[in-house]
C-alpha cells in the first residue's frame, strides 16, 4: 500500500481528496502547511507527496527545495488557475507534475498512479505490461511509459505526466490527426473543463523541451483549425 502525503491549507481539499485516495487503496497522511509536513518527512518519507504551492509557514516551493536535497520521491504540485510562472519554476526545481485547481479527483488519482508506476519501474519492481505501457519507438523518438522516460536522438527529455500523455497519444499513430478535443480526453477527463488554449500551451511546452535537445525538431505538426499530428522522422 503506497503512502501519499497530502499537504494543503484548505481543509476541504484535505478531507475530500484523502477520502478518495483511501477508497483507491492508498494510505494517506495529511498536513496543513509545509513546515508540518517537512517535520514529518524528516522522520519518515512517504512514497509520494501532493503539495499545494501557496501555504503558510513554508510554501510548496520551499518544501520541494528542501525535499530535493535528500530525496527524489515523486511530487505533484496543486496550482491555481493563473500560476503558470509557479508551474514552470516548480518543474525546474524538480516537481514531477502539476494539477490545476479546481481539479477532478479522478484526474489526480491517475497522475498519482502514473508516477508510482514510473517509480516502481525505476526501482526494478515487476510491473504488468499492457498496451498503454509498451515501449514506443518512432524514428528518433523512444518512449517508455513504465519508466515515464522519453529520449530523442538518444538524449533524455524530461516531461510532465500531461506532456507525456499528449506525446504518447500523437506518437502511437503517426500521420493521423488528433483533434484538440481528442487530446483533451487523453490529458484530462470529462469533469474538468479546459479550453483549446490549454492544449496549445502544453504542445508549445512539449515542442520547446524537444527543441532544447534538437533545435531542428519538427515531428509535431499543427493543422490549424483541426489539431495536431506526429510525423515520423
Amino acid at each position: 500500500m503506497s503512502k501519499i502525503a497530502l499537504v494543503d491549507d484548505d481543509r476541504n481539499i484535505l478531507t475530500s481528496v484523502s477520502m478518495t485516495l483511501e477508497a483507491e487503496g492508498f494510505e494517506v497522511e495529511t498536513y496543513n502547511d509545509g513546515q508540518q509536513a517537512f517535520d514529518a518527512f524528516s522522520k519518515k518519507l512517504p512514497d509520494m507527496a501532493v503539495l499545494d504551492i501557496k501555504m503558510p509557514r513554508m510554501d510548496g516551493m520551499d518544501l520541494l527545495q528542501r525535499l530535493r536535497q535528500k530525496s527524489q520521491m515523486p511530487v505533484i504540485f496543486l496550482t491555481s488557475k493563473d500560476d503558470e510562472i509557479d508551474e514552470v519554476l516548480g518543474l525546474r526545481m524538480g516537481a514531477d507534475d502539476y494539477v490545476k485547481k479546481p481539479f477532478s479527483q479522478r484526474l489526480l488519482v491517475e497522475r498519482i498512479r502514473a508516477l508510482l508506476r514510473r517509480q516502481d519501474a525505476a526501482n526494478g519492481h515487476v510491473v504488468v505490461e499492457t498496451e498503454e505501457t509498451k515501449v514506443i519507438e518512432r524514428g528518433n523518438l523512444l518512449m517508455d511509459p513504465l519508466r515515464h522516460s522519453v529520449s530523442w536522438k538518444g538524449q533524455d527529455v524530461s516531461l510532465t505526466v500531461t506532456e507525456f500523455l499528449l506525446l504518447q497519444a500523437l506518437a502511437k499513430r503517426p500521420g493521423f490527426v488528433k483533434s484538440r478535443d481528442q487530446l483533451m480526453d487523453v490529458a484530462y477527463d470529462d469533469q474538468v473543463y479546459v479550453d483549446d488554449r490549454t492544449i496549445d500551451s502544453h504542445i508549445k511546452r512539449l515542442r520547446k523541451k524537444l527543441r532544447m535537445v534538437d533545435p531542428e525538431f519538427s515531428a509535431i505538426e499543427t493543422l490549424y483549425g483541426i489539431g495536431y499530428r506526429y510525423n515520423e522522422e
